[in-house]
């Protein structure tokens, strides 16, 4: 799919789909004839998960390193010895779950501070 249908399926600007590649965070799947870029649904979904690395503060470098160890293993046949990639992503899930206690703290925070104006 066109860069266009990709930005409205993933709610990300064309401009940033486009900041990703320049950045090395993930690249499209193909181009056409003309240099179009061109996106897999692979790709879509990777996109996403970029997306919702950004909230929790992950760097573009740190998506661009997950993107590609989720590469790796769509993309893994049986053969392959791929523990290192799985080691890589259980480090990226527990570092998310650290960083979404912190969120919810802050929640809380904002919560009593809500409250604490309501009350008023």
């Amino acid at each position: 799919m066109h860069i266009g249908e990709v930005a409205e399926r993933t709610g990300l600007s064309v401009k940033t789909i486009r900041d990703y590649d320049a950045a090395e965070v993930l690249h499209p799947s193909g181009r056409t004839d003309g240099g179009f870029r061109l996106y897999s649904e692979d790709d879509v979904e990777r996109l996403l998960m970029v997306r919702r690395m950004k909230p929790l503060g992950f760097s573009l470098s740190e998506a661009a390193i997950l993107v590609d160890a989720v590469r790796v293993l769509d993309e893994a046949n049986p053969e392959m010895d791929v523990t290192a990639v799985r080691a890589r992503v259980a480090a990226f899930i527990r570092d998310a779950e650290a960083r979404r206690e912190r969120l919810d703290g802050q929640l809380e925070m904002v919560d009593e501070f809500l409250e604490g104006l309501r009350a008023h």
